[in-house]
């Protein structure tokens, strides 16, 4: 048994029964039974079923939005936008389907083509901190493709869990292709190695990262990984201080810094130090705390006492290796306030661990080459932002950050036309695009003599 906890209040919410292995095993047979329909339809036929997902998705968008806030503390506003996101991914895909995964003709010396064949029952393993969005991402593109999807997602958001199964069930009641199932760790590994899995996506951890890529190598079954990132936020010295103030803030400080892709660690070029951090401490003042179900809210709580902890530790550890504390630093339950270092260096937590919570970074460079080494000086490789007004000169630097993602003049975000993914410890594989809907297929090759 386990039970979700509203973390603004620090009170129980529900208490929740873990799926049984006979449980488990009757989702299995029932996807399975459903499959031999399902993968019959025609693209088309699925695209509609996604519209109707869309439909669903519409119909409890307050509901939805309202769990996300009160199951792990994102500001409602912010919710209500994860909502709107899963609608964009639904329609995206709905355009886009039908032309990615048509046979394929291969101009060669023999009559030849490509097919795409769904795999069969795909497994997730989702996180909290996009309950949703990360959920839609992972689900829509791979039923789109033909497959079955069982979801074992977080359990301190179980009633999101609850609501996405039902509002795919709602609008796909004849082949139900999407199954929730709340898993112990063990239970999970257990799920990896059934024979009726056939894939694993999961987003999470590093560490999470390696145990299931361990388990799904020992069967030989494609994964997709997106795990963690400490991102950096580049500011060259030539850099629209005004505008790009603005966009670090929303980087570090959007679903209280509790996001893969968040700027985590800014460089900035020593030229303009000054008054790039007094209108960035300026800037982070003014940010709103408070309800997260109050549409003012900026900021809000962390998802679990531990990661406050976490936190915590991380900024002590640091401030004792020598870093200067500018902002905030206090800590309380569930809270942790806006909060922001200088003077951080490589071998400080702040710097080389990733950081998941409201917490900036901050360290200075002199040149060009010494802001891609620091950029670089890390495990991760999930994304990296850099400011320039000298747009021509920053596309030259593209090929030396060694992350799955560079943005000029932007926050790292994901779109559902672009692959996202990442290099090093941040991940194997990519998701949405045509390459997210193709990454739990058969690429079939067929050659007539």
């Amino acid at each position: 048994m386990f039970f979700s906890t509203n973390p603004y209040t620090g009170k129980r919410i529900l208490e929740f029964e873990y799926h049984s292995t006979q449980q488990v095993k009757d989702a299995l047979t029932s996807l399975v039974h459903a499959h031999e329909g399902w993968k019959k339809r025609s693209t088309v036929q699925r695209v509609g079923d996604i519209e109707a997902v869309k439909t669903s998705l519409l119909k409890h968008k307050d509901k939805a939005a309202k769990l996300i806030s009160t199951e792990m503390g994102k500001p409602i506003s912010e919710s209500y936008a994860e909502i709107d996101k899963c609608v964009n991914l639904c329609e995206y895909y709905a355009k886009v389907s039908v032309d990615f995964l048509a046979d394929k003709t291969i101009n060669s010396a023999k009559n030849s083509w490509v097919i795409y064949e769904p795999l069969g029952i795909i497994l997730g393993i989702m996180p909290w901190n996009f309950p949703f969005w990360q959920v839609f991402r992972f689900a829509v593109p791979t039923i789109l493709a033909g497959n079955m999807v069982v979801v074992k997602h977080a359990l301190n958001i179980p009633e999101c869990a609850q609501l996405i199964e039902e509002i795919f069930t709602e609008a796909i009641p004849e082949f139900k292709p999407y199954k929730n199932l709340f898993l112990t760790n063990k239970n999970t590994e257990n799920l990896i190695a059934n024979d009726h899995i056939k894939g694993v996506s999961l987003t999470g951890s590093t560490n999470a990262g390696r145990a299931v890529a361990a388990a799904a190598g020992k069967e030989i079954k494609p994964v997709i990984l997106e795990l963690g990132g400490s991102n950096a936020l580049v500011v060259f010295k030539d850099a629209d201080i005004e505008k790009t103030v603005d966009i670090c803030v929303k980087s570090r400080f959007l679903n209280n810094g509790q996001s893969c892709i968040a700027g985590k660690r800014l460089l900035i070029a020593e030229d303009i130090r000054t008054p790039f951090m007094k209108l960035l401490i300026e800037k982070i003042k003014t940010l709103k705390s408070g309800d997260p179900l109050d549409v003012t809210s900026q900021i809000s709580v962390l998802a679990k006492r531990e990661f406050v902890m976490d936190l915590d530790q991380q900024l002590t550890q640091s401030i004792s290796m020598g870093a200067l504390l500018l902002l905030g630093g206090k800590s309380n339950e569930y809270h942790f306030e806006p909060t922001v270092v200088s003077n951080v260096t490589p071998e400080m937590p702040l710097f080389k661990q990733e950081t998941f919570g409201p917490v900036l970074a901050v360290t200075t460079f002199k040149t060009v080459e010494q802001a891609i080494e620091l950029a670089n000086s890390t495990d991760y490789g999930l994304g990296v932002s850099l400011f320039s007004q000298d747009i021509t000169y920053m596309k030259s630097l593209v090929s030396k950050f060694q992350d799955g993602a560079v943005f000029i003049n932007a926050l790292v975000k994901s779109f559902p036309a672009l692959p996202f993914g990442g290099s090093k410890t941040s991940g194997v594989g990519r998701e949405l695009s045509e390459e997210g809907l193709k990454a739990f297929v058969n690429v079939k090759t067929v050659v007539i003599g």
